[in-house]
C-alpha cells in the first residue's frame, strides 16, 4: 500500500495490519543523491508519519542499488552559484547560512519525530547519507554496504550533522580520522565502530531482519517507546543528574497510564499486550 506522493521519496505500508511504515529515498537513477527537493519533502514526510496514529516505527531505506550517494552535485553547484551571484558579500553569506540551516533542519527532523526511525543501509552511504543515518535511532546494514564522509574531498566541511553526531556514536578519535581522510569503510568496520548495530548477509536478509525488529518495537507501549527516544536524545546534552531529573519529570506525567495497566495484565495472563494507538 503506497501513501502520499513525493518527487524524491516514497512512503509504503507493506502490510495493512502493521504499524511499521517504510520511508524510501526514491531517486535510484541518481543513486539516491539528495536534491534540493529532498530537503523540502523529507521533513514533511516525517511529520506526516509522526502525526499518523497508525505509525509506530519508521524504516528509512533507499530504492535501487544504494542507500544514498550523498548530496546531488547539481544542487550543490546551484546553492554555490545562487549564494555568490549578489554584489553584497554580507547578504550572500546570510542567504547561504539560511539555506544550510534549512537543510540541517531537514535532517534534524528525524530526531524531532516522536516515532523511532531505523536506518536500513545497503550499497553506498556517502556524505549526506551519513548525515541521515547518524540522526537515526538505530542503524543496520547489509554486507555490501560501504560508507564515506566524503565532504573534504569536495572542499567543504560536512555541515548537516555528521561532525556533531558521529563522535558520540563512534568516539571522537574515530570520527576525526574518518572525516579527515574521507576514506571508504565497510559495513563490517561500521559494526566494529558502533555505527551500525548489526550487519546482515544480504539486502534481502537486511529487509526481513529490520522488519522483524521494527515489528517487535511496534508491539511495545507507544508511550514507553516515544519516551525512551526522547529521554535518550536529551541525555546527550545534559549531565547525569539533569538527565535523571528530566526522566523523573517525564515519568511523573506519563508513567500512570493505560499502557502500564495493560502491560502488567498481559504479563500476568502470559499474553501479548494490546496498546492503544498514540
Amino acid at each position: 500500500m503506497t501513501m502520499e506522493s513525493y518527487k524524491t521519496l516514497e512512503i509504503v505500508r507493506k502490510n495493512s495490519d502493521s504499524s511499521v511504515f517504510h520511508l524510501i529515498i526514491n531517486r535510484p537513477s541518481h543513486l539516491n543523491a539528495l536534491s534540493l527537493d529532498f530537503f523540502i519533502e523529507f521533513p514533511k514526510a516525517l511529520s506526516s508519519l509522526d502525526q499518523n496514529q497508525d505509525v509506530s516505527v519508521i524504516i528509512l531505506s533507499g530504492a535501487g542499488k544504494h542507500f544514498c550517494s550523498g548530496i546531488d552535485l547539481t544542487s550543490l553547484s546551484s546553492i554555490s552559484t545562487q549564494s555568490s551571484s549578489g554584489n553584497d558579500r554580507g547578504r550572500s553569506s546570510e542567504q547561504l547560512r539560511r539555506k544550510i540551516k534549512s537543510m540541517q533542519a531537514a535532517i534534524t527532523a528525524i530526531e524531532q519525530c516522536r516515532k523511532p526511525v531505523i536506518a536500513a543501509i545497503h550499497g553506498a552511504c556517502i556524505g549526506g547519507g551519513v548525515d541521515l543515518v547518524t540522526a537515526c535511532d538505530i542503524r543496520y546494514c547489509s554486507e555490501d554496504a560501504f560508507f564515506s564522509i566524503k565532504e573534504v574531498d569536495l572542499a567543504i566541511v560536512a555541515d548537516l550533522g555528521t561532525l556533531q553526531r558521529l563522535p558520540s556514536i563512534v568516539g571522537y578519535a574515530n570520527a576525526m580520522e574518518l572525516a579527515l581522510t574521507a576514506r571508504r569503510f565497510s559495513g563490517g568496520e561500521a559494526k566494529e565502530l558502533g555505527l551500525v548495530s548489526r550487519v546482515f548477509g544480504s539486502k534481502s536478509d537486511l529487509d526481513n531482519g529490520v522488519i522483524t525488529i521494527a515489528e517487535g518495537i511496534g508491539g511495545k507501549s507507544p508511550l514507553a517507546v516515544t519516551g525512551t527516544k526522547a529521554v535518550l536524545l536529551r541525555s546527550r546534552e545534559v549531565s547525569v543528574e539533569q538527565g535523571l531529573d528530566y526522566v523523573a519529570t517525564w515519568n511523573s506525567a506519563m508513567l500512570i497510564s493505560n499502557d502500564l495497566n495493560e502491560a502488567v495484565s498481559a504479563q500476568l495472563a502470559k499474553r501479548k499486550p494490546r496498546f492503544a494507538k498514540l
